[in-house]
């Protein structure tokens, strides 16, 4: 069984791919492998080459994903999970930047009125290994690049996790035409106890 997701390597949708797969217990039956962009992964799901393909709902490719591949390529699973710890990054030898390199949907966790330029990277990851490289001063990026290279980055300002709602796509259309949910869910208890 073959998951693709977003890489590069040690992104956010491969971290949470990990996850995912670990909590159905099948990550020792099942590969991860790392698409550039998601018309490859879907590509790659329609011409068999893999099995699934997850996708983060907020990502901003995710309307078209679901949109041009609206037969043949089908929503059989969602899921809410934490990102890795992200936060507001910057090189220890830089000047204060004026430039804050980040994803475009990350954005919005910091205030970008202190920035006076936003460069917009397509992936955390890059941000981050732009950082480590010294493409970028300051930028949004994972905790633990900073922390594995503490000698050359520190963290400014720590984010945390965000919790997303991902999606997990297949070739096998579920529905039935009816509404698929879970009943027993933490929402659900909620849903009763507030009705």
């Amino acid at each position: 069984m073959k998951f693709i997701t977003l890489g590069p390597s040690g992104s956010n949708h491969e971290y949470v791919t990990r996850n995912y797969l670990a909590f159905h217990g099948i990550d020792r039956k099942a590969g991860v492998e790392l698409a550039v962009d998601f018309e490859q992964g879907a590509r790659a799901v329609l011409d068999g080459e893999a099995d699934f393909l997850v996708q983060c709902a907020v990502h901003p490719a995710t309307m078209a994903t679901v949109a041009k591949y609206l037969e043949g390529l089908y929503v059989v699973d969602t899921f809410i999970s934490p990102s890795q710890d992200l936060a507001i990054i910057r090189r220890k030898a830089a000047a204060r930047s004026g430039t804050l390199a980040v994803m475009a949907p990350t954005l919005d966790y910091t205030d970008a009125s202190r920035w006076d330029r936003i460069e917009y990277v397509a992936t955390v990851a890059e941000v981050s290994r732009g950082l480590v490289e010294g493409k970028y001063d300051a930028g949004l990026g994972f905790v633990s690049v900073a922390n594995a290279h503490a000698d050359v980055l520190m963290v400014e300002e720590f984010i945390g996790t965000v919790d997303d709602a991902w999606i997990v796509y297949g070739r096998t259309k579920i529905s039935g035409g009816q509404l698929l949910a879970w009943p027993d869910s933490p929402a659900a208890a909620i849903f009763h106890e507030m009705a």
